[in-house]
């Protein structure tokens, strides 16, 4: 998912909620967060930093997906917005034991 923020932004910058400012920025530093997170969670060594940092960028996208929810227009799409949102909680529970491991 991190890659799809420099290679088709769109989709993530139409979800930025609207208070917060440059969304072009802001897509860019989290596509970054998310590659920088994937990567250190894959190596043992920096396993506890990446799992830490993992959650807080879990917990830092979720207005993004509450916002992606509210715009969503047609009953299916809503649903499915609306039903990934509590996916967050297990999210960064992982990144939390994978922090402690």
């Amino acid at each position: 998912m991190g890659v799809l923020h420099f290679v088709a932004p769109k989709p993530f910058t139409r979800i930025v909620p609207r208070a917060l400012p440059n969304p072009e920025a802001l897509v860019a530093i989290s596509g970054a967060a998310e590659l920088a997170c994937a990567a250190l969670v894959a190596v043992p060594r920096t396993r506890r930093v990446g799992g830490l940092a993992a959650a807080a960028l879990f917990v830092g996208v979720f207005p993004a997906n509450c916002q992606m929810a509210l715009d969503a227009r047609s009953g299916t799409a809503k649903a499915i917005a609306y039903g990934r949102l509590p996916f967050q909680i297990p999210l960064v529970a992982w990144a939390l034991s994978v922090s402690r491991r």
